[in-house]
């Protein structure tokens, strides 16, 4: 099997962790991440791509790696929670983590909602990640909430202010709309995802940016005005993602941008199934 060697560290080590400590896993059609939390909060955040052709023992050595970096023993780690939209690399993480830890983790899905503060529509369908996503608004604002999600997927996630998941609308990501566009033309270049400076494109690269990150800027600015239409004025709306601060002039739109947020809902799932069994 073909070891993948690389891997990003996206948050900071910080210089002493308190025990006990939680690894919540956020499988995404991109990349898998790792949050490493305790009662201080998150204390590292770990991403690594997802690859359905990679073994259990590949991730297993690849999480002993940061662990030994972070100086946290295997001893610490008392839950881990798995979140999963690749239905390949769930039994592959279980595993993993299982052997690793000793423990079967919490792996999140319509068997556990009914231990959550939610009301969730169509529970087989709706991705785990939009229902991390929902718990954690609730939890935090306990007010009409849409969650926009710039990930694979641009994803807006709607609770309400009782709990009740309204609805989901989903567009292609950032970066897909761009790979997309790579993949299918014959003379157009993958550009980074930049705010040009003018809609008026004078290069290739900035013709894709101004197409792209301008109009999905306008995308996600009409949704939201659409959803807070529809009620009544009275929504919040939050930003998450690995993409959600690439266009600042969205700024105005949110309440707040938390890139951890789907990790919050994840963890806070792991937190409703672990006291439910004690």
């Amino acid at each position: 099997m073909r070891e993948c060697a690389v891997f990003v560290l996206i948050s900071p080590r910080q210089p002493s962790i308190s025990y006990p400590v939680q690894i919540i896993v956020d499988i995404g059609n991109t990349d898998a991440v790792f949050g490493l939390y305790n009662q201080t909060g998150w204390h590292t955040i770990w991403r690594t791509p997802a690859r359905k052709d990679e073994s259990a023992e590949s991730y297993e050595r690849r999480l002993r790696l940061w662990l030994l970096e972070a100086d946290i023993p295997l001893s610490a780690i008392k839950t881990t929670v798995i979140s999963s939209v690749v239905p390949d690399l769930t039994p592959i993480m279980r595993d993993m983590l299982t052997e690793l830890f000793g423990f079967s983790p919490v792996v999140v899905g319509p068997g556990v909602y009914p231990l959550l503060p939610l009301e969730i529509l169509r529970p087989h369908e709706i991705g785990t990640d939009l229902v991390a996503n929902a718990l954690a608004a609730y939890m935090q604002y306990k007010r009409n909430c849409v969650v926009v999600d710039f990930g694979t997927a641009l994803t807006f996630t709607t609770v309400s202010g009782k709990g009740q998941i309204l609805g989901v609308a989903i567009a292609p990501g950032l970066k897909t709309a761009i790979r997309s566009l790579f993949a299918n033309t014959a003379q157009l270049p993958e550009v980074p995802i930049e705010v040009p400076l003018s809609a008026l494109g004078t290069s290739t690269t900035h013709a894709i940016q101004a197409g792209i990150v301008l109009g999905y800027e306008g995308l996600v600015r009409s949704l939201v005005a659409r959803i807070q239409a529809e009620l009544a004025g009275d929504c919040l709306a939050v930003a998450t993602g690995g993409l959600s601060q690439r266009i600042p002039s969205l700024n105005d739109v949110f309440t707040a941008i938390v890139p951890s947020l789907t990790l919050d809902g994840i963890r806070l799932i792991g937190d409703f199934v672990t006291s439910s069994t004690d």
